[in-house]
């Protein structure tokens, strides 16, 4: 018998043990001579709890191998190895500023989706139109005041700031420092001459500004803000490339740069200054058209695909936040973790351990005789080495693999068993002796495999009657543990039988 297997027997229940349905009657028959026939026992039918015993090894319920799902540098790690954590707690994560914002802009972004359809459904208002108007205008001169400002900064940075290192810079622009790339030297020299064309336009532009032209005349000075921000980046190169002489020397150049700098942060600036002025005011508007619309089916339609649509946004990038981190699947203890802060990992990495808290299992493997009586469900008692004999811990079978396992050269079926109720003293990898209760056998004769013989290949009893012993054929059925065999046919209750039979 292999090793792994400790036995497989069938059982009584405990209200009717062996004991109890075999009365073993001590003494002996005898025959005139006096001769001693042996030990008998008398055949009392009774229900059985079949049983199959068999050692395991404990192992966690749950075991998962974590990773990251993108490929980024980790910025944190937050559990250590032994420490128990909960469902969804992050345990690592790689750099995610970015995507953490984009989260954010989404549900502003699906908040006042919400709000504009929760104001459609409400109906609008004429006041509200009015409040709505307002804001338009508002926007609108907000608007106007940029445009305004982006030219100021502008004309500043161009006339005032990087005209300082140009000779005759409105009608023949020339540099005033070397430059060691001649083409890059003609390039900022063009530059200037196309800039003070635009800025031109642009004066005239400004001149004519109104709420009534200021979406157009935002995107006309935004073609404006290019360009000077083009001749401003053009110079920062000619300047980074500036060859030191006798008239301009490192120290002046460095003061050109510093002069440049300062430039061109005022355009950047006023350029993003006007990007809000123009995104405010296209929102203003967009207000003022749904509250116009009114609550019609095609805007309340129209405006729930926009939530629809918002609701979706806010899931694709919380997915892609979510990549970047690794999160506690159940509530469980860290058993592994080799993430390090400032480590580049990629999804192919496995990076964190975790077995489930409070949930075991006992995984055991049941040989191919006895497998059939085996299936999901069946109730168990098991035994830890850890704890001795005394100490009984419910189980029931949850699986058993269709696919056979060779154990020392016998075929077997690995079984797992789950424990009915968490216990603190149960450990992964503690050896555990299983009982399994796979049937009851209703009225059945069981008896000692040794009061069964065999002539000419049938089996036989041997049967007390009359103070005399006759044999008896027998129908055996299986042999449900060792030393026990199951009587189908050929004994009743009240028979008596010898413990040992007669050839």
């Amino acid at each position: 018998m292999p090793a792994f297997i400790k036995s497989l027997e069938f059982a009584q229940w405990r209200y009717a043990l062996v004991a109890a349905v075999i009365l073993i009657i001590g003494g002996y028959f005898y025959l005139g001579g006096g001769t001693s026939l042996g030990a008998t026992l008398t055949i009392s039918p009774s229900d059985f709890s079949e049983q199959i015993s068999v050692s395991g090894t404990v192992i966690s319920a749950e075991n998962v191998d974590l990773g990251f799902a993108t490929s980024g540098r980790i910025v944190g790690t937050y559990a250590k190895v032994g420490q128990r954590v909960e469902e969804g707690t992050i345990l690592a994560e790689t750099e995610n500023g970015d995507l953490i914002a984009v989260v954010a802009q989404k549900q502003a972004a699906q908040a006042q989706a919400l709000a504009n359809l929760a104001s459609l459904q409400a109906g609008t208002r004429p006041e509200e139109i009015a409040v709505a108007s307002i804001s338009v205008a508002s926007a609108e001169s907000a608007l106007v005041n940029a445009i305004q400002n982006a030219y100021t900064v502008c004309d500043d940075a161009v006339h005032n700031r990087a005209d300082s290192f140009f000779t005759d810079p409105r009608t023949n622009p020339k540099l005033t420092f070397i430059v060691a790339n001649l083409n890059l030297e003609r390039l900022v020299e063009n530059d200037r001459i196309a800039t003070e064309s635009a800025l031109a336009s642009w004066a005239l532009l400004v001149s004519k500004l109104s709420n009534t032209n200021a979406v157009d005349s935002a995107k006309q000075a935004q073609v404006y803000l290019v360009q000077v921000a083009t001749l401003l980046a053009d110079a920062n190169t000619a300047l980074n490339q500036g060859v030191p002489n006798q008239t301009s020397t490192a120290a002046t150049i460095s003061s050109y740069a510093t002069t440049l700098a300062i430039a061109r942060t005022n355009v950047n600036t006023a350029a993003t200054a006007l990007t809000t002025s123009m995104t405010a005011r296209s929102a203003a508007e967009s207000t003022l058209v749904l509250k116009q619309a009114g609550s019609t089916g095609e805007a309340v339609a129209a405006q729930e695909a926009a939530v629809a649509a918002a609701a979706a946004d806010i899931r694709s990038a919380q997915a892609k936040l979510a990549a970047t981190r690794v999160v506690a699947p159940f509530s469980g203890t860290v058993t592994r973790m080799d993430a390090k802060v400032g480590e580049i990992v990629s999804p192919t990495m496995s990076e964190i351990s975790m077995q489930s808290n409070g949930i075991f299992e006992i995984e055991t493997y049941i040989p191919e005789v006895a497998i059939s009586r085996i299936a999901p469900g069946n109730s168990a008692t098991t035994t830890l080495d850890a704890y001795g004999s005394s100490i009984a811990f419910p189980a029931a079978v949850v699986a058993v693999d269709p696919a056979e396992t060779m154990k020392d050269g016998v075929p077997t079926y690995k079984t797992t068993l789950r424990f009915l109720k968490e216990d603190p003293s149960i450990r992964s990898g503690m050896t555990a002796n299983v009982t399994i209760v796979s049937g009851v056998l209703r009225g059945a004769i069981v008896i000692p495999t040794g009061s069964v013989g065999t002539k000419k290949g049938a089996s036989y009893v041997s049967v007390v009657k009359n103070n005399a012993v006759v044999s008896r054929a027998v129908t055996i059925g299986p042999s449900p543990a060792l030393g026990q065999t199951q009587i189908l046919s050929g004994l009743s209750a009240g028979d008596v039988i010898l413990l040992t039979p007669v050839l």
